[in-house]
């Protein structure tokens, strides 16, 4: 089995709030497997230990570029809040998002090889992304984009710099942006039930069937009838369909409206969403800085000797 180390525990720690020596029990039992350890921890101790799941582990900022029915959405991390706010490093992220909304790069290669300059550096974006690691000493790296050109509207809305969202939609476009808000506030995970990735919908079974056989024991323990396996079967089944009705936008209770699902809102408004993306800064990537670091040390060592 790996070791546990302190390092393992307080990323755990971080992810879930969960107390250090659960997180170092999950990890043990886990035999050092991070993911299977956050859900060891949700099954034990419940909504406690997703609740700050999502809280970013890297900085960066997105933006979004929309010219009529085309645009884009990139996230560009970097390693401190205080180069997000740099007026370079700004510059860069708007440029990349201009540049795949006009070009349609097929992949991050393909967007590193377009042309660009800025700051002096040049002439690819690239070459921009390396120059500027060499000027504010700090790594920064493209993590991904979005493309929307299928012919129906675009709306996107920006919480900050850290929360983009671009909804393609036919109708309203009010009601468009309304939806916007409302993904960058309730995230979720699919434009429909149907849509919901299968390996997060096999992690709610998995989750819900353990925290269901623990239950019936717990119960069995304190001298309550044994459930049969057709009650816990149900109890499972309806805890999956229960996620899938929280994390699909269409069955989410609208934000300005609690009495009525976003698909009702839509309605009314005779309004259809084709699709969204929404993007938070930094999620799910585990921040490792000895490799930033060593990144950094040399960008800036190759720049010096230039």
């Amino acid at each position: 089995m790996p070791a546990i180390t302190a390092s393992m525990v307080a990323e755990l720690r971080a992810k879930t709030d969960a107390p250090m020596m659960e997180c170092k029990k999950a990890l043990t039992e886990a035999d050092g497997d991070a993911a299977r350890a956050e859900e060891i921890l949700r099954v034990k101790l419940g909504s406690k230990a997703s609740k700050a799941a999502s809280r970013i582990t890297a900085e960066g900022v997105v933006a979004a570029a929309v010219n009529g029915s085309t645009g884009a959405l990139v996230e560009v991390n970097c390693e401190t809040d205080f180069v997000s706010k740099n007026e370079s490093f700004l510059a860069f992220t708007q440029a990349a998002a201009r540049l795949v909304a006009e070009h349609n790069p097929a992949d991050l290669a393909a967007l590193s090889a377009l042309p660009h300059a800025q700051d002096g550096f040049g002439p690819t974006v690239e070459d921009v992304r390396k120059g500027l690691i060499g000027k504010i000493g700090e790594n920064m790296a493209i993590r991904r984009f979005k493309r929307y050109a299928g012919g129906g509207h675009l709306a996107s809305y920006l919480h900050g710099t850290r929360i983009g969202v671009l909804v393609e939609f036919k109708g309203d476009e009010v009601a468009a942006k309304d939806v916007a808000m409302h993904v960058a506030a309730m995230k979720p995970k699919a434009l429909a039930t149907g849509d919901v990735p299968v390996a997060l919908i096999e992690v709610e079974r998995r989750v819900a069937a353990e925290k269901a056989a623990e239950d019936a024991a717990t119960a069995v323990a304190a001298g309550k009838p044994a459930q049969s396996a057709e009650i816990v079967a149900k109890r499972v089944e309806g805890s999956v369909q229960k996620f899938l009705k929280e994390v699909s936008l269409l069955n989410q209770a609208f934000v300005k409206n609690d009495k009525q699902t976003v698909e009702q809102m839509l309605k009314e408004k005779a309004t259809q969403v084709l699709g969204f993306t929404l993007y938070v800064v930094g999620e799910g990537i585990e921040k490792k800085v000895d490799d930033f670091a060593a990144e950094v040390a040399a960008q800036v060592a190759a720049a010096k000797a230039q």
